[in-house]
């Protein structure tokens, strides 16, 4: 079994009931969720949008490769209803991002472990923190907790609670 750290984001209509349901539909093909961070309120990064997200992390015990989770988390994305556009950061219904796979390091076109923005995001860094602060970046070398010290982003990131 092999151990990842998956991101999930919305902005979009019942923010709750989205992340529930990847949770849900996570369980089903991906693997098991062996436990999650607490929902967060978080501005939008990269774009502008007066529709705040709910961002979590999920740790999660997979059988899957990083190509085969990629796809599973793909194909949840588009059941859920989410449409991608030529623009890099918009609103969405559903955001599923694997953020880190064991210790691998994966650079691929399609393929990037650990996600290549983890330590410029505090939307993702504050949740990944509470399930996960001593973990090593096994690119960066530091830790998870030492990444949320040393982040720039200020973006407003809100504790809401549990799902």
């Amino acid at each position: 079994m092999s151990k990842a750290f998956i991101g999930t984001g919305t902005n979009l209509g019942d923010r709750e009931a989205y992340l529930k349901a990847a949770m849900r539909y996570i369980e089903e093909s991906a693997g098991q969720i062996i436990s999650c961070s607490s929902v967060y309120e978080t501005a939008p990064w990269g774009f502008r949008s007066r529709k705040k997200f709910l961002n979590m992390v999920l740790f999660v015990e997979t059988r899957l490769s990083p190509p085969e989770l990629l796809d599973a988390c793909m194909k949840i994305e588009k059941l859920l209803g989410r449409v991608r556009s030529n623009k890099r950061y918009t609103s969405r219904v559903i955001d599923i991002d694997i953020l880190l796979y064991d210790n691998d390091i994966i650079d691929k076109e399609d393929l990037t472990i650990p996600h290549p923005l983890i330590h410029k995001r505090k939307f993702v860094l504050v949740p990944l923190c509470e399930i996960a602060g001593g973990l090593m970046h096994p690119v960066l070398g530091k830790s998870i907790r030492e990444l949320l010290e040393e982040c720039e982003d200020n973006g407003e990131v809100t504790k809401i609670g549990g799902l």
